[in-house]
Order: C-alpha cells, then structure tokens, then sequence
C-alpha cells in the first residue's frame, strides 16, 4: 500500500483517542482497549504474548489509554527503577552521599552485560553508581549498590517488595536487584506506572539523572539506551528494559504545556518498534489532553458570557 495510507491510519487513530477524550475517560479506555492492534498500526509493534501498555496523567494519576496494563510481565531492568528508589531514598534521608564509594565485590564484578567492566575491589561513586544504571543499564553497578545498601542483594531484594507493598504494587515480586532472567521477577505496566510517579515526585531534587545522555568511564564513552531523550520533545526518562521473556519495555514521561504524562509499552518486538508504539501513545495522548483542555476552555467561556448576558448555562 502507498506510504500516505499508513500516514492516515496514524492519524485516524490520533483523531479517535481524541474525540473519544472529549467524551469523558470511560469512553477513551472503552475505545482505546476495543480498536484491534491492525486497524492502529501498518505492523505489529509488540508481542501479543508480552504486550502492555498504559498512558497517564503523571499528576492527576487519571489513566488515558490502557492495554494489559494488569497482566503480568516480566519487568527486565525496569527494575532497576526501584533500585534507584532505594538509592534516591537514603540520599534523601542523608544516610548517604552521591560522593560515597562504593566498594564493588566478586559478584557485582561477575554480572552479565549491560555492564561497565567493573572489577572485584573496584570503587565507584554513588552518583556514577546511578548514571551507569540510567544511562547504560550497568548490572554490576546495580548490584554494587544493591550490596552496599541490603549488605547482600538477596536482602536488597526484600527491600525491594518490601517498598513495593508500601506504595500499593500489588502485582509486583522482586528476586534480584537488576532485572537480569528470574521466573519469579514479575511485574505490571500499572505498578510501574505507580513506581515512576513515586519517583518522579518524591524525589524531584534526583529525577533528573534520568534524563542523562552519556557517560564516560575508563575513557569509553556510554549513550543512553533511551532513544527519547533528546528525540522527542519533553521527554526526560524514565528506563528501558529487555530480556527474551519480556521482549523490549520502556516507561518513558514527558511534559508539555504544563501536561506531564507517564507512558508505559511492554513486549515491543525490537528496540525501535517499542519506541514507535510509545511515541504513538504519547502523541495521541497529548493530543487528546490538549482537544480536552480546548474543550473545557470553551465551555467555561461560554459560561462567563451566559452569566454577563443573564443567560442560563447548559
């Protein structure tokens, strides 16, 4: 088919979330969840077997579109989103500091890529800890932080899905601190979405660490896995995510005009397919919040002229 048919469908769907905004949210996730995946896209962006996603308002906590969003999935190294949690948590309560040294063990050294060839007795800052981990999902990183805060990451676990129970993720089980193949990690796009608020919220003053682009260590330069930052306008994290079991995940949040939503696509086919499904989610919904926005602002004008006219209001 011609390029300018898929260019349509792209835009008929874009119109749809829209309209369908404008009728209230029940009809947004009633439409939204009911339009067939084909009739959305020109190809299949993600696994139908690992497929999830969800949209936001980041500070209402309003959902705009929801796909499988309470399925269960495996999370990759969405985890280490609640491993910076932890992190972002003692260095709120001061109990560290971003210039603490953390020593670096035999098992840290050992962790599989994504890693930065960190070596047993090595010593790494709190602060390059957490650029390593959003920038180029370091495992051995993350699992120094998780030594040196649970004393074994098996315990750093246990704080984990203690905190997770804590800020209502119910669906959620920690096994490991980065996410790495476990049958038993499991997670949903509706407790990451409650996950990312929490991180975008509680700790403003350390958030912006994962909007990070690059970092370089021992002369080799790291670009950020997230392929949005920088790319699409407003968007300033959060993490990606993939193992064969979940497929490529990413939770991204942007913020336009004063609008900040929280995004989530799980199971995408390839790095680049789930970029394309977040960015279609992401546009649509802005889209859709910017035609209700537009709406209501009539509809109060519309009053205040009623009411200097003495008209009565509908």
């Amino acid at each position: 088919m011609p390029p300018y048919f898929y260019n349509s469908v792209r835009a008929l769907y874009i119109l749809v979330v829209v309209v369908a905004c404008l009728l209230g949210p029940a009809a947004t996730l009633a439409d939204a969840q009911s339009t067939p995946r084909h009739h959305r896209h020109h190809r299949m962006l993600t696994d139908p077997e690992l497929d999830a996603a969800l949209v936001v308002d980041a500070k209402s906590g309003n959902v705009l579109y929801s796909r499988n969003a309470e399925s269960p999935r495996h999370p990759a190294s969405l985890t280490k989103m609640m491993t910076l949690y932890l992190l972002f948590e003692k260095l709120h309560q001061k109990k560290i500091a971003l210039a603490t040294l953390l020593p670096v063990s035999a098992s840290a050294a050992a962790q599989p890529r994504s890693h930065l060839r960190l070596r047993e007795g090595d010593m790494i800052s709190v602060e390059t800890a957490i650029k390593a981990i959003v920038v180029c999902s370091a495992n051995d990183a993350a699992v120094a932080v998780s030594e040196n805060l649970g004393g074994t990451e098996s315990h750093f676990a246990e704080l984990m899905n203690a905190k997770a129970r804590q800020l209502g993720m119910t669906h959620t089980f920690y096994h490991n601190s980065t996410g790495l193949p476990d049958d038993l990690q499991q997670t949903t796009a509706q407790d990451l979405v409650i996950l990312a608020r929490h991180l975008v919220f509680d700790f403003p003053e350390y958030f912006p660490y994962f909007r990070t682009r690059q970092l370089a260590w021992r002369g080799i330069s790291y670009d950020t896995h997230d392929n949005l930052i920088g790319n699409y306008q407003g968007a300033d994290g959060i993490k990606t995510g993939y193992i064969d079991a979940s497929g490529y995940n990413l939770v991204s949040t942007a913020e336009r005009d004063g609008t900040r939503l929280i995004a989530v696509v799980m199971g995408g086919l390839t790095a680049a397919r789930r970029d394309e499904a977040m960015v279609d989610l992401l546009d649509a919904s802005f889209a859709a919040e910017k035609a209700k926005d537009q709406h209501l602002g009539g509809m109060a004008s519309d009053r205040a002229k009623n009411s200097l006219t003495g008209a009565a209001s509908p």
